[in-house]
């Protein structure tokens, strides 16, 4: 972070320090640091305004609803980003186990609490990209051909009956933290989305297969090379 920006966001946060940066993601910067002594994280989200503040409401919402989620420190002027940077409080504690049953049981809350939750801004899910072709970080139109066609033949056969609620988008052990009360506190909102339940929680073969043509869309652009390393689990054939 630049001397100039951090000095934009100490006015904002008065009393605002940043210790160094924090890994665990891919597309937005992510520090730690202290506000007024206490730890806090510090972020940056690329994402639009509408984008934002949909994923701000539906934090808001969640946190209403006793979903442990992390919680948002407003600025001296009480918004909730600025130019994208905003500030959580730190959430002390550890990953739990890949397997660990009780990050599901989170995840089918949050699927509870939000069916038919308007779609996130500029987002689309897997039952409309089909038609719509762009939305989030998905443009079919980049992919070659013939993975576009495996990918979206794959969501469709996996789509139920079951209402559209939010996803988290990318949901597995590093996403969620065990605090200190043993609470387990789902992170990383980033890519959460509207769409079908399966894509946090796959329960058979075609749900998982999926789930992954939706990993290798969505990364596509952004994160390109590790997606095509995906692409011969997907399709059998050598990466493209």
């Amino acid at each position: 972070m630049s001397a100039m920006l951090l000095e934009s966001m100490r006015s904002c946060w008065p009393g605002l320090g940043v210790d160094g940066p924090l890994s665990g993601s891919a597309r937005n910067d992510i520090l730690s640091g202290h506000l007024d002594g206490v730890r806090v994280v510090i972020r940056r989200s690329s994402r639009t305004p509408d984008s934002r503040s949909w994923e701000w409401h539906l934090l808001r919402h969640l946190h209403e609803r006793g979903i442990h989620v992390p919680v948002l420190v407003p600025s001296s002027a009480g918004d909730l980003d600025v130019d994208g940077w905003h500030v959580y409080e730190y959430v002390e504690g550890s990953h739990p186990e890949p397997k660990d049953p009780r990050v599901a049981d989170a995840l089918a809350e949050v699927h509870a609490v939000t069916e038919r939750w308007p779609q996130r801004p500029g987002s689309a899910s897997s039952i409309d990209l089909p038609e719509l072709l762009v939305g989030g970080d998905v443009d079919l139109t980049a992919l070659p051909t013939g993975l576009a066609d495996e990918i979206v033949d794959a969501w469709r056969r996996a789509r139920t009956s079951s209402p559209t609620c939010v996803v988290h988008g990318d949901a597995h052990a590093r996403n969620a933290i065990i605090d200190e009360h043993g609470r387990y506190v789902l992170i990383d909102w980033d890519e959460a989305r509207v769409d079908q339940p399966h894509y946090d929680l796959p329960v058979g073969p075609a749900e998982l297969r999926a789930n992954l043509a939706w990993e290798i869309a969505t990364c596509w652009i952004p994160e390109h090379d590790y997606a095509r390393s995906l692409v011969q689990s997907f399709t059998g054939a050598a990466p493209l």
